[in-house]
């Protein structure tokens, strides 16, 4: 059986691993099995930059990473992917800060990745590569003579063609996704997005199935939306739920019941819209006020760009606006905290809550909701209030869809949920759960592996090192 390679921007180490692993390790967790091996940046910025490879084995998976210079990380990191590429993915065109020396860096350590990843390949492995910053890494191994099937899958939105071919040098990287054997995405909408920019750039038209042949190898373009163990975090709900960091904040409310977001401290996230909406929900609805409390967690990120420093000082105006104006001296109105909290905490805190309110602007899943539909009493289930834009909309129909961008629309569907019948609650929690049960994490792996597995191998190439 050939081994699977992942590559990632970060490598979950074994380590810095547990109760605050992130979700692309969890969802990876089924398909890592012994013997393959997990490549990526260490996270950590040097003066020699990635001329040592750092290995570690944990449970017979090897954890292979290379450092970057603080120039790469920047260029590569902050600026072109998280300045560029985040905000064309998530349809913020106003957003975009491109400059050509940090497409040029990009491109430069997308080489460092597959320099560093070449001594460690077999000519048999199966390379699945993960998200936005790694688009060019196939094509930078195919010109080091890899052929090996590789397959990418993006975690973010992808967007139609007029919004793409706006950001300069879009052709380069399009023709970088083309060097891929599979290209996966979470929805139908986003892999229709970019056959069509396929098609409007190159002139290409898939067939049915989503393949189209590009310099003379097939590509396969699947949507395959990502899951959880919605099992495992169940029983992990029940047990949260009876911790004491549950009981402390249950405590805290009195008798009054909780509504919940968690998110990362990002402005695709439509935290503005909520917390407006929050203030118009306690406006509109006066009968809520003293009844529920809003809990917002929204754990601090790429804190060195302007973008994000001026989303925390609007959220901070806002908290503080809406709290002066309702709170009551034993009632808060909205708590919003922005250090992370451990995932199993969150599950006690899912469990415990009425109504959970996820409404990015764009998403490109969103394994938020699924954790909330997972963790919930079946026999007395809270409401999920779901953003159109999410690519979780696409599968979980039954729960309250709105536009993220109506303050409105948010607050009149915070009113309903909360008001909802028991019967009903548990007709829509039935339906959404059965979804989260059935298109789990281990599905989503298998699904991609098993396209990845079919793929056509490119023909032997001479390769430019010898492979270890």
């Amino acid at each position: 059986m050939a081994r699977l390679v992942v590559v990632s921007n970060r490598v979950p180490l074994p380590s810095e691993r547990g109760a605050k692993a992130g979700g692309l390790a969890v969802a990876l967790a089924d398909a890592l099995q012994p013997g393959s091996l997990w490549f990526g940046w260490s996270g950590r910025r040097s003066t020699r930059g990635s001329g040592t490879t750092h290995i570690q084995r944990s449970e017979g998976i090897t954890y292979a990473t290379i450092d970057l210079t603080e120039a790469d990380y920047r260029a590569f990191y902050v600026n072109f992917s998280n300045g560029a590429l985040w905000p064309l993915l998530h349809f913020r065109l106003g957003l975009i800060d491109f400059a050509s020396d940090d497409y040029d860096g990009y491109r430069a350590v997308n080489r460092q990745f597959a320099s560093s990843l070449l001594p460690l390949l077999r000519p048999d492995d199966m390379i699945w590569v993960h998200d936005y910053h790694m688009i060019p890494l196939a094509a930078e191994l195919r010109a080091l003579g890899i052929t090996n099937r590789i397959g990418f899958f993006l975690h973010t939105p992808f967007v139609p063609p007029s919004i793409f071919n706006a950001l300069p040098r879009s052709a380069e990287l399009l023709t970088s996704l083309c060097a891929y054997d599979v290209v996966g995405f979470h929805t139908r909408t986003y892999r229709t997005a970019f056959l069509d920019c396929v098609t409007e750039n190159f002139g290409i038209h898939a067939d049915s199935d989503g393949r189209f042949v590009w310099r003379g190898h097939t590509v396969r373009v699947i949507s395959d939306p990502i899951g959880i163990d919605a099992g495992a975090f169940a029983q992990q709900a029940v047990v949260a739920a009876a911790g004491s960091d549950a009981r402390l904040l249950r405590d805290s409310l009195s008798k009054g019941g909780l509504a919940i977001g968690v998110d990362r401290l990002d402005y695709s996230k439509g935290l503005i819209n909520r917390f407006e909406a929050i203030g118009r929900f306690f406006a509109n609805y006066p009968q809520h006020r003293r009844q529920v409390s809003f809990l917002q967690v929204a754990a601090r990120s790429r804190e060195e760009q302007g973008a994000y420093q001026r989303l925390r000082r609007e959220l901070d105006r806002i908290v503080g606006d809406t709290n002066g104006r309702y709170s009551e001296f034993d009632w808060t109105p909205l708590r919003y905290m922005t250090r992370a909290v451990k995932r199993d905490t969150l599950a006690g805190f899912f469990r415990l809550s009425r109504l959970a309110v996820v409404t990015p602007l764009r998403d490109g899943m969103n394994l938020v909701a699924k954790e909330y539909v997972a963790a919930q009493d079946p026999e007395d289930p809270g409401v999920l209030i779901l953003s159109r834009f999410a690519g979780a909309a696409e599968e979980l129909t039954e729960a309250l869809i709105v536009n993220p961008y109506d303050s409105d629309e948010i607050a009149e569907a915070m009113h309903i949920g909360l008001c909802m019948e028991l019967e009903e609650r548990r007709e829509r929690w039935q339906a959404l759960n059965e979804k989260v049960t059935a298109n789990t994490a281990g599905r989503f792996c298998t699904v991609f592996l098993n396209h990845l597995d079919r793929a056509d191998t490119l023909p032997e190439k001479p390769r430019l090192r010898a492979i270890s």
